[in-house]
Formats: C-alpha cells, sequence, structure tokens
C-alpha cells in the first residue's frame, strides 16, 4: 500500500475511534442528563401522566396539579399566584424548572430513588401514584405580611425584597421580592402563550423575574458599618472606646469630604457604640482608613459570607440563583490600600454591594451567638405513603465572629433601635436590635433604603430580617425599618409568643 493510502487509512480509523467514543460517552455518561433532560419531549409528557407532588406551606398547598382532559393529563397550578412565585418557581411544559420546583424536582415528580417502592407498587397494581409532596420552612404570616407591606410601602418604592430567617436553624421564614409575577401563564399547556407570556416578563424593565432577595446585588449603605464595627472589635476596641468623628472627614488623596446625613449629630469625639446608634458616617470612615485597613474589613466582610454564595441547603444547582456579595476592589494595582475607597467601604459605598439575603443572615449571624447558618427554605418531603423524609440538615456555615464580638454587636444593635436611627423597628416585650442604611445608587436613580435586624425574646434568637426598597428616596430606610418590624411581629405572632 502506498503512503497516501496509508495515511487515508489512518485517519478513518481515527476518525472511527473518535466516533465511538463519542457514541459511548453519550450512552454511558451522558443518557440521564438526556433522559432528564427538561427539553426532552418524551420524558415531559410522561412526567404529566401522573400528577406531580404538592409544594406545602404551613399545611396549604402553594403549588399543586389538577387534571385535565388534554394529552398532558395534569396542569400545574399556583394558588397563592405572585405571593411565592420566586421561592416556589415554576415548572413550565418547555423550559426549566426554577426554585424549589427545580431543586426537589426529581422527588415531586415521583421519580426519586426514596419512591422507589411506589413504582414498583403501580407494576403490580396498576394504578398511578402522585409524586412526593415538599412542605417549606416558610411561615405563612411572615410571607403574607412581607408581600403586603412591600406591595403597600408608605414611600411609594416600586421594587424592594425582603428575607427572614430563623437565626438558630438558618430556616427561611420568609421571602419576597417586588415586583413579582403570576406564575400560571408561564406552565400554560399552549406552549407559544406559555412562551409569549415568558418573554412579556423577560423583557418588562422591572425585572419581575428576577428574584432581589438572592440574584441581586445593591450598596447596602450604613447596614455595612455593623461589619465595620465587628472589624473593630476584632482588632481589640469596644463599645466604649472613643473614636474621631465630626461633621466632616476628607480621606487621604481626595479633596471631596464624607459627610453625615442630614440631622445626624456627630461629636468630635464619640464612642464605637454611639457611632453606630447614630450612625455617623465620619467616624466609620475614619476609623477604617486610620486604625482597621483594607485586610481588617475583608476578613470581616468573609467572616459573615461576602466573596462567597451562601446555597441553600439541598440546592446543589444552585437553583435560587444567590449572588455573591462583595467588599469589590479596595486595593491600588501596587497593593496599596485604596483609601479613599476604604472610606466610602466602611460606610458601605464605593464598590461594596451585597443581597438582601446575605444582609438577614449578617443580622442572624450576631443573633445566634456568631454562628452563621446555612440557609434551609424545604421543610420535609412526604412520599405517597405518607413516609417522611427529613429536609436538608442544618448546618453551621461558618463562626462568623466568636461569642463576645457577637454579645457585644447585639448591644450596639439595640442601641440603635432604643435610641438611634432604628426606633420604628420597637416591638414591647421584645429585644429588637438592627441597623438602618441609606445607599447611594449613583446617576440610576434615588437611594435604596435598608434595615437588617433581629428580634430575641431575652437571649433567644426569634427572627433575622433584612429589608431592601429600591429607590425609595428620603424616608426609605425609615420605611424598611417599620416593614422589618411588621414582619417580626407576625413571625411573634404566629408562634404566639408574648
Amino acid at each position: 500500500m502506498n503512503a497516501p493510502l496509508r495515511r487515508v487509512g489512518v485517519v478513518v480509523i481515527v476518525l472511527f475511534g473518535l466516533l465511538f467514543a463519542n457514541l459511548n460517552w453519550i450512552q454511558g455518561y451522558q443518557a440521564k442528563s438526556y433522559r432528564t433532560s427538561d427539553f426532552n419531549g418524551r420524558v415531559q409528557i410522561a412526567e404529566y401522566d401522573r400528577p406531580r407532588g404538592q409544594i406545602v406551606v404551613g399545611g396549604t398547598p402553594v403549588a399543586k396539579s389538577e387534571a385535565t382532559t388534554d394529552e398532558l393529563k395534569y396542569l400545574r397550578t399556583y394558588a397563592a399566584g405572585p405571593t411565592y412565585a420566586h421561592v416556589v418557581g415554576i415548572k413550565p411544559v418547555n423550559g426549566a424548572a426554577t426554585g424549589v420546583e427545580k431543586i426537589n424536582n426529581d422527588f415531586l415528580a415521583g421519580t426519586d430513588d426514596r419512591l422507589f417502592v411506589d413504582r414498583l407498587k403501580e407494576m403490580w397494581t396498576g394504578k398511578t401514584t402522585a409524586g412526593g409532596n415538599v412542605e417549606l420552612t416558610l411561615s405563612k404570616a411572615a410571607q403574607e405580611a412581607a408581600v403586603n407591606e412591600l406591595a403597600n410601602n408608605k414611600v411609594k418604592a416600586s421594587s424592594g425584597a425582603v428575607v427572614a430567617l430563623d437565626p438558630r436553624t438558618g430556616k427561611v421564614l420568609a421571602m419576597a421580592s417586588m415586583p413579582s409575577f403570576d406564575p400560571a401563564p408561564l406552565v400554560s399547556h399552549n406552549t407559544a402563550a406559555a412562551e409569549q407570556a415568558f418573554n412579556a416578563l423577560n423583557t418588562n424593565p422591572a425585572k419581575p423575574l428576577l428574584n432581589r432577595a438572592t440574584s441581586e446585588t445593591f450598596p447596602p449603605g450604613s447596614t455595612m458599618k455593623v461589619i465595620t464595627s465587628a472589624a473593630a472589635l476584632a482588632k481589640g476596641l469596644g463599645p466604649d472606646t472613643v473614636i474621631t468623628g465630626g461633621t466632616q472627614y476628607v480621606a487621604p488623596d481626595t479633596t471631596t469630604p464624607i459627610n453625615n446625613a442630614p440631622g445626624v449629630v456627630c461629636a468630635n469625639q464619640i464612642t464605637l457604640k454611639q457611632a453606630l446608634t447614630v450612625s455617623c458616617n465620619t467616624a466609620f470612615a475614619r476609623l477604617g482608613v486610620e486604625q482597621l485597613g483594607v485586610d481588617a474589613l475583608r476578613d470581616a466582610a468573609r467572616g459573615f459570607g461576602f466573596e462567597s454564595e451562601p446555597t441553600f441547603g439541598g440546592d446543589k444547582d444552585n437553583a435560587m440563583r444567590v449572588a455573591a456579595s462583595s467588599t469589590g476592589d479596595i486595593k491600588d494595582p501596587d497593593g496599596t490600600d485604596d483609601r479613599p475607597a476604604l472610606a466610602q467601604s466602611c460606610i458601605g459605598q464605593a464598590n461594596v454591594r451585597m443581597t438582601p439575603l446575605q444582609g438577614a443572615m449578617v443580622a442572624a449571624a450576631i443573633a445566634n451567638n456568631g454562628s452563621q447558618m446555612r440557609p434551609i427554605v424545604v421543610e420535609k418531603l412526604v412520599g405517597p405513603d405518607l413516609t417522611t423524609y427529613p429536609g436538608p440538615d442544618e448546618s453551621e456555615l461558618r463562626r462568623s465572629v466568636s461569642p463576645q464580638v457577637a454579645a457585644t454587636l447585639q448591644d450596639m444593635m439595640v442601641s440603635v433601635v432604643q435610641n438611634g436611627t432604628g426606633r420604628n423597628a420597637r416591638i414591647d416585650g421584645f429585644r429588637v436590635g438592627g441597623k438602618t442604611g441609606t445607599a447611594q445608587a449613583g446617576d440610576s436613580g434615588d437611594d435604596h433604603g435598608w434595615f437588617i435586624g433581629f428580634v430575641m425574646k431575652g437571649n433567644e434568637p426569634i427572627a433575622a430580617v433584612a429589608v431592601l426598597l429600591e429607590h425609595a428616596g428620603s424616608g426609605g430606610s425609615g420605611e424598611a425599618t417599620r416593614i422589618a418590624g411588621q414582619v417580626m411581629r407576625a413571625i411573634i405572632a404566629e408562634r404566639g409568643l408574648k
């Protein structure tokens, strides 16, 4: 055989080898992903041969399947409409599931390995069983309070978010994002109509499909002073340590002064606790530049979970689309501290960004003696035969601060609510701590209003809450504080606490 034919033969053999390898890869390794793909038509029809399991909040189904007379035998329905949309998610005929519908898809669809016995029974009885039910950790009262208060906020903000957590367990008690959406049109069996409804929502400038509680970051404003305080305490300062405040502070290498918010009286010499209570910009900006430095601030922020995505327990694929909060770039190109950026970062401006979920997790860690728990949204799973399976394990994500620092921060944040900017969150008979925040949004509109805080009965944490009112303008932080108080009250009332 001449050389050209040999070369052709070698190429053909190599191509056949690659084809064989690719065939084995698809059949051996990719088979399951193709078989279970949301876009596999045969899988879609098979899924609708049985009723999908219910998603339940406080004993009430918020998502369930109802019988139809068309080719797909069951239609997914969402009784509460927009109230739980961002948490529960959707299960469309075409396209990928989202939220809890995605996290627990196999169990809801009845294909989970734990439901093997139920499928085995079907072979003998010929009766099709429903998928398993998923019970959520959400408090019905807290979720409804969060949604209603956001919708009827007194500063007429059109977008925002609320997150409430149980600090001891990480269980999500409320998660609301405004504006929300009605899931029903998106799961229609008329796929053309469903696609049209999705496109309308997806191109809406208000971004109703965006879960602002988890997937969008915002400048945290003065709520960042809690983390700056944690950095100071870790460096050995105490709540009664006197620091320098004043009416203005001009950071090194800049001529633009940092001022206090209108109405804030900040003495030239002020304690750390009082500076947090009255929200003294000049004191915290100067503290960061002159005593803490970039590394101390970053370490404190990372201790609370900044720079990482706090995925929910059991959510391996990040179906909740959690974005990482970040302190941003605070270093110069030569590796030294960017002191103007540091001054702004210590008061929650510059490039610092935080999700409402992260804000709630900061407050929760402080209320829980410095232990930050992984967020959990699923309480338990219940099979068709009523066998109960526990939800994700409660687990500590990290030790944010020492118990001693946590106790000091609790006391400082209680002072904010009792004597400072957080008075709208007071609840008689309960220990409420928090921090307000007004964050400049640059050229994109009015300032954002924030509140992060917790409520305790004595030393026992009950809930941690974060509220964001996007582009709320004047009075936004006060209204965010009031809303947080209402959500806390709903949780207290639902638990029958006094």
